[in-house]
């Protein structure tokens, strides 16, 4: 492929969400995914997706969409001002992944192309995506495997990859108000097309199955983990955060609103189960003030010692 061809990112993006899709079954081992295929009406469509109630996911949605349009919403002209005035293509794949057990975090995954066109001159193309994971109960072998695989993936396309794209999932997913990462990180990059676009397409082949080669064994390795009632509970507070940062700062779910895009499609990311609690504060060295004190903060997983 010598060209920017979107029907070829496509039809890899729907071939990844089978694959995921299957994955994720065989780790939950009871439920399976129901799809709903859905049409936009401005232009476009999808699959959307969910599984609830399984042995070991609570709910999980896993996403394709492929839309366009003729004017771009004002999340992507906000940053991009260039991009006014120009039609636009935009197809990806996302997920979310909330399991029941809170010994097993919650993931989110995606991988998205985006491109924009107006007549006489050269096409604004880019990809964007990654994966980050946000325990509860966290367990540094999980989160340091978690990050190895995000390193090896990014090692062939460049010694810096896994750094950059470290550290800006790092910044993107922080909750300003609270002052507190979302969980902790993995690899989030946006407007990626300083390489040639074969590469890039490759390098966000390489996040899609890094995903399911950092998640599954995590998920196999806890779901047999026994809990308490009260750690359920602590679990659901802190779902609360992932609520708080989807609909306040992901852009994403700004641009799919903004877009006239599937609204049940789009919040499939949410919790089927949150809390909130007010001025909550963690008991002194217990698990949970761990959580804030240790791992909700960047730091290098690799090099911990």
């Amino acid at each position: 492929m010598s060209q920017i061809n979107i029907e070829t990112v496509k039809s890899y993006l729907l071939t990844l969400q089978d694959t995921i899709c299957q994955a994720l079954e065989a780790a939950d081992g009871k439920a399976k995914f129901v799809e709903d295929a859905w049409q936009r009406e401005e232009g476009g469509g999808g699959r959307t997706r969910v599984l609830t109630q399984g042995a070991v996911i609570e709910q999980g949605g896993v996403n394709f969409s492929h839309v366009y349009g003729s004017k771009m919403p004002p999340s992507a002209t906000a940053h991009r001002p260039e991009l006014a005035g120009r039609s636009w293509q935009a197809c990806g794949v996302s997920l979310v992944i909330h399991p029941k057990n809170p010994n097993i975090p919650t993931s989110h995954a995606n991988v998205r192309f985006f491109i924009a066109e107006k007549e006489g001159e050269e096409p604004v193309w880019w990809f964007g995506g990654g994966f980050d994971l946000t325990p509860f109960y966290p367990f540094e072998e999980d989160i340091i495997h978690w990050h190895q695989t995000a390193y090896n993936l990014c090692k062939p396309f460049g010694e810096s990859v896994y750094a950059e794209h470290k550290k800006w999932c790092d910044d993107y997913f922080y909750l300003k108000h609270r002052q507190e990462t979302r969980g902790v990180g993995g690899l989030f990059f946006d407007d990626l097309n300083h390489w040639p676009f074969e590469t890039c397409f490759d390098y966000i082949k390489a996040v899609g199955q890094g995903f399911i080669d950092a998640y599954v064994p995590i998920i196999n390795r806890r779901k047999d983990t026994e809990f308490t009632e009260a750690q359920r509970q602590f679990q659901l507070y802190r779902r609360g955060r992932y609520v708080e940062f989807n609909l306040v700062f992901d852009r994403g779910t700004l641009f799919g609103l903004q877009s006239g895009g599937r609204t049940e499609s789009i919040l499939m990311s949410m919790p089927p189960l949150a809390r909130w609690e007010y001025n909550y504060q963690p008991e002194p060295g217990s698990p949970e003030a761990q959580l804030y004190q240790r791992y909700l903060k960047p730091q290098d997983w690799l090099n911990l010692n």
